[in-house]
């Protein structure tokens, strides 16, 4: 249409809170996100996909099943945002599709994301470009975090030290300093651990405005307990999960503690902070830009203002993007990489042999 080049990233993440998707014309530059939109995920889908988090019975069957109804979603979600924006789906060139995470064991040499690329296409009537971790983890790399390579090619400063922070279920982070290739890792829990844990003394899916962590206190024995996990230790490349930071990684912490729940929640937020800033401090940031749902809690960003007081810390809206849509983004650049046949990797960042083209396609 008129000369655009239109692209969809979807993207449904650690956290499980819903499908965001966002359209994006590469034509010009920089790129344009053109419109966006975030729909939950049911109930019903969303317990199914947690379940397939750990083993269970008949878990190869379930977990079609729940593809299937994951690619259903989106495919209305994508309906939904194309009809807003006064777009058909012959303007669209792809779908640049995640998928949902269900194994990270690059370890082992894979990684899975689960969805219905077939499915989708059929049901949109677009071409889709998924399963874009695979190739890296086949080169020897970890397949997370992708989204370096978009930042760099997007908001690097031939000035500043910026770092880039999403904060979903798992925090990863780019650092792109000038005249060098961007870094970046997971750096551990985002919002995970606090969901789990909210979840499990007032049934919520979050801690609103990080509303209940403020209420308590951080133990600094217990995050001193908590940063002795081997992972924080690592060094890059290295990615991790809900593989890692579960509901028993909890529990092996705080099973022979009896500290007030609004306590912990405070702990495991300051948790987060200090695993991001860690990352950050040699470095002498000039701005830290928040993505994520971790950009919505006013707690979690006091708390790392309080880790980097030299850093200006501000969100991913400073750079044209509002921090809800910027991973979306950066899969809908995956989908046009992949058709391209642009390497979309950074082997400094993944640990992969090599540069590699991400992703397959499935034709409309």
């Amino acid at each position: 249409m008129n000369g655009q080049r239109l692209f969809l990233g979807l993207m449904t993440g650690t956290s499980l809170d819903g499908i965001d998707a966002a359209l994006v014309d590469f034509s010009s530059t920089p790129p344009r996100l053109i419109a966006a939109r975030g729909t939950p995920l049911s109930d019903d889908l969303r317990s199914r996909l947690l379940a397939l988090q750990s083993p269970q019975p008949n878990e190869l069957h379930l977990a079609q099943l729940a593809a299937n109804d994951h690619s259903d979603a989106c495919a209305e979600a994508i309906h939904a945002l194309l009809t807003e924006a006064g777009y058909a789906a012959s303007d669209i060139e792809a779908i640049g599709n995640h998928g949902q995470t269900i194994r990270h064991r690059p370890e082992c040499g894979y990684t899975l994301q689960i969805g219905n690329h077939a499915r989708l296409a059929e049901k949109t009537g677009i071409s889709v470009a998924g399963d874009f971790r695979s190739r890296d983890v086949a080169a020897g790399g970890q397949g997370a975090p992708l989204v370096p390579a978009f930042h760099q090619a997007l908001f690097a400063s031939s000035t500043q030290k910026r770092a880039l922070v999403n904060i979903g279920g798992i925090a990863n982070i780019s650092l792109l300093i000038p005249q060098q290739s961007a870094c970046g890792f997971d750096t551990g829990p985002g919002n995970v651990l606090m969901d789990l844990w909210i979840h499990r003394h007032q049934g919520l899916r979050y801690d609103k405005d990080g509303a209940w962590a403020a209420s308590g206190q951080v133990l600094p024995d217990l995050l001193a307990q908590f940063l002795q996990d081997p992972y924080f230790s690592l060094k890059a490349p290295k990615s991790t999960g809900r593989d890692l930071f579960h509901q028993n990684w909890l529990d092996m912490h705080l099973s022979q503690r009896s500290d007030a729940p609004c306590d912990v929640q405070a702990t495991l937020c300051a948790l987060s902070a200090r695993s991001i800033a860690d990352t950050l401090r040699a470095d002498e940031i000039s701005t830290l830009y928040v993505c994520g749902g971790g950009a919505h809690n006013p707690t979690l960003m006091r708390m790392l203002a309080l880790e980097l007081p030299q850093t200006q810390i501000t969100t991913t809206a400073a750079l044209g993007v509002a921090p809800d849509w910027m991973e979306t983004y950066a899969f809908a650049w995956l989908a046009k990489c992949c058709l391209d046949r642009q390497p979309a990797n950074l082997p400094g960042v993944t640990g992969a042999r090599g540069l590699r083209i991400l992703g397959a396609i499935w034709p409309a």
